[in-house]
């Protein structure tokens, strides 16, 4: 893995934000920094990041989650503009300029719109810019109920031909049991094939912030491997984390291209 040329890094909300739900900005100033040191070494990175309708919520002073969809979606819109003025301005301090695409699946599901939304992140590559990606959560569904962007940054991976796919979230990787139920729990450093076992030790599991749990992910791993995408879930507490795993180094749990699923 030390020859990425085009990384994708997928962070969930409960990798962005404090328990109490409010942005965690000491990690997204590091997190950005990371990014921006990646970016200055070469490689293409694309940001998919998650937690719009957290930042909503404390942009709002709302102190419960909403629970009804077009509520989800309000209270997204206010927070989207809030998180990309955050990550103008934490990557303008690198040099480096953001730029916001928000996507659906319904866009990377037909070959016209995949085009444009292709030659889109191509010409912002070439124009040096950071694309973050978010699920357009004010016209779509999906993500805002089920995926916290897991499947979508799979899609964008496979879309651009990524060379790695990050997932950064509030565990170390897959386990052979939930670690915050059993802590004998196992770490998974490597999976050659997504089973059903595989599968049902995801199950259950979610993060307290997000809408995703390591079932999304899993999906979203078997995704990208099945396009020959190497993915790696780790942990997001400490951004710096990304240096080791574009080095190769093991990290979280990797799952190698091609493995996809083997039932």
């Amino acid at each position: 893995m030390t020859n990425i040329k085009t990384l994708v890094v997928k962070v969930g909300t409960s990798s962005l934000t404090h328990k109490t739900g409010f942005m965690n900005f000491k990690r997204i100033e590091r997190l950005a920094r990371t990014l921006c040191d990646i970016k200055n070494s070469g490689v293409r990175v694309i940001f998919v990041s998650s937690a719009a309708i957290s930042v909503g919520m404390g942009k709002l002073g709302l102190t419960k989650r909403p629970e009804t969809t077009k509520e989800k979606q309000a209270v997204a819109s206010v927070g989207q503009v809030e998180l990309m003025d955050i990550y103008s301005n934490l990557f303008s301090q690198y040099g480096v300029t953001v730029a916001q695409l928000l996507l659906t699946k319904d866009v990377l599901d037909g070959a016209e719109r995949q085009k444009n939304a292709l030659a889109t992140i191509n010409t912002l590559f070439s124009l040096g810019a950071v694309p973050i990606i978010n699920e357009n959560d004010t016209i779509s569904t999906y993500e805002i109920e089920f995926g916290d962007n897991d499947v979508l940054s799979a899609h964008v991976a496979k879309l651009v031909g990524a060379d790695l796919l990050v997932i950064l979230t509030d565990t170390e990787g897959l386990y052979d049991s939930d670690p915050k139920r059993n802590a004998n729990a196992k770490l998974i450093s490597k999976v050659e094939g997504i089973t059903d076992k595989i599968r049902s030790l995801a199950e259950g599991t979610k993060s307290e912030q997000g809408t995703g749990g390591m079932s999304t992910k899993i999906q979203a791993a078997q995704l990208a491997t099945e396009a020959g995408i190497d993915t790696v879930i780790s942990s997001g507490e400490n951004p710096d984390v990304l240096y080791d795993i574009i080095q190769g180094k093991p990290r979280g749990t990797f799952f190698s291209a091609n493995s996809g699923s083997v039932d």
